[in-house]
This record gives C-alpha cells, sequence and structure tokens, in this order.
C-alpha cells in the first residue's frame, strides 16, 4: 500500500470514527431530554455539561489529524 493510500485509508477510518461517535453523543442528549424531570434541571444540566466535555475530549483529537497539513520530503536527486 502507497504511502497516500495509506493517509486516505487512516483518515477514513477516523472519519468514520467521528461519525459513529456523533451518533452515540447524539443518542445520549436524546435521553437526557426526559432525565430532566426525574433528576431536576440543575443535575441534568451538570451531566449535560459533562457529556458534552467527553464528547469534545473524544473527537476533537481525531478532527485536529484530519486537518493536519500533509508535510511531505523532497526525494534523493543527485
Amino acid at each position: 500500500m502507497k504511502i497516500e493510500e495509506r493517509r486516505r485509508a487512516i483518515k477514513n477510518q477516523r472519519e468514520q470514527l467521528i461519525q459513529e461517535l456523533e451518533a452515540v453523543y447524539l443518542a445520549a442528549f436524546d435521553r437526557l431530554g426526559g432525565l430532566e424531570g426525574e433528576v431536576g434541571e440543575v443535575k441534568a444540566a451538570q451531566l449535560t455539561q459533562m457529556i458534552l466535555n467527553s464528547k469534545t475530549a473524544a473527537i476533537e483529537p481525531l478532527q485536529i489529524e484530519i486537518e493536519k497539513p500533509v508535510i511531505t520530503t523532497p526525494g534523493n536527486n543527485p
């Protein structure tokens, strides 16, 4: 597998993982809507903030790697 193919494969895996994580967090937020009446507004807000922090911590490093510029080195031409 060539270097560019490997980069593309890794990028695709990162993008797929981000999509899957987004789906997990969306489902968690959907469940929070019904929880507020049970635990109270303050506790629901605290849990929401924790989930947001978790989502950011999980997804941000993947996005940073995707957005990094590709640095290449010149070939060894005499």
